[in-house]
């Protein structure tokens, strides 16, 4: 009897308080002391522990329920609150049931908050929500001695037919983004061929301008070639030398001749019948030829000898003769 009497008298005096909690003293049911984590030594007979208080951050659940917002639009909504106990004494002996009352208290101030505001600022202004909810319920909850560090809305659910309302504009949206990203892309599109079609007539119009360039250039030569051909033609004319007009001559007829090949209207064509006229012609050009280079080689050399040329384009040269062109076959005449 000694030994029980002993220990239920050593478990009365002696307290140990686990970490995170914290427990009150009363004596004669009157609160003295907060009892922090550790062991304790109690009066025997005269203390004894009051409230058994958590100190560690708890998670309430604030239940479901049905808010009207400032259009009239139902709205369920649910939430939760993180709270911690700061004063045990406080939250001891100031509220009968602290989970409870606070609780109630987030489901009253959920109820101001969201009825104030329309159906479209609840669904996007949360963190609005959140905080008004946060600033109201801890002042509320300052003098029980506990801190409400969080709140959030766990789920909004508005009716069904705005549900549908909301889905119908968000495929609409969707729609008119797809519609604003596919002009964009013509329009990038159509600017791209626009730039392709401006360097590609660039440089169609720098092609143009060298091959103008070029062309100019070639005519130039030609020009340059035959003036120095018409120079040694007139040299040689003025020294009189018939194969010079010969020359010329059989130009014109050649010139004249296939005029009337390229007639796209001419169906037949009249040969002239004496062809060894136009040989001769042509033995004279030759002759004319050989006769520039000599005079050529003759005008490098130290001692000219311009009797032997003379000499040799008389001898050279063959009697002209004109014939008069046929009446019934229309022939050019021919100089030989």
């Amino acid at each position: 009897m000694f030994a029980i009497f002993a220990l239920i008298f050593l478990f009365s005096v002696i307290k140990i308080v686990p970490q995170g909690r914290e427990f009150t003293v009363e004596r004669f049911g009157k609160y003295t002391k907060t009892l922090t984590p550790g062991i304790h030594i109690l009066t025997p007979f005269v203390e004894r522990i009051g409230r058994r208080m958590n100190m560690m951050e708890q998670v309430l659940d604030v239940p479901t329920q049905e808010v009207i917002t400032k259009d009239n639009a139902m709205v369920k909504v649910d939430a939760i609150v993180f709270i911690q106990v700061m004063d045990a004494s406080a939250a001891a002996y100031r509220v009968e049931n602290l989970p409870y009352a606070i609780t109630q208290l987030c489901s009253t101030n959920l109820r101001t908050v969201v009825g104030s505001m329309d159906l479209d600022e609840v669904l996007f202004q949360r963190d609005n929500i959140n905080s008004r909810l946060l600033t109201v319920i801890d002042a509320a909850t300052e003098p029980w001695g506990v801190k409400v560090n969080r709140i959030e809305i766990k789920d909004l659910t508005p009716p069904v037919d705005i549900t549908n309302a909301m889905a119908r504009q968000m495929k609409a949206e969707r729609e008119r983004r797809a519609i604003i990203t596919e002009a964009e892309g013509e329009k990038q599109a159509a600017i791209a061929r626009a730039e392709g079609a401006k360097q590609s007539a660039i440089l169609q119009s720098e092609g143009r301008k060298e091959a103008a360039f070029r062309d100019a250039e070639a005519r130039e030569r030609e020009a340059e070639a035959e003036a120095k051909a018409t120079a040694m033609v007139s040299e040689a004319i003025a020294r009189g030398d018939v194969n010079a007009i010969n020359y010329f001559v059989a130009q014109k007829y050649v010139e004249a001749f296939g005029e009337l090949a390229r007639n796209p209207t001419a169906k037949t064509v009249i040969v002239p019948a004496e062809m060894g006229g136009l040989v001769g012609t042509i033995a004279g050009l030759g002759e004319l030829v050989g006769l520039a280079k000599e005079q050529q080689q003759s005008r490098s050399d130290i001692r000219p000898e311009p009797s032997r040329a003379a000499a040799a384009s008389s001898a050279s040269t063959p009697p002209s003769r004109t014939v008069s062109p046929r009446r019934s076959g229309g022939a050019v005449p021919t100089t030989e």
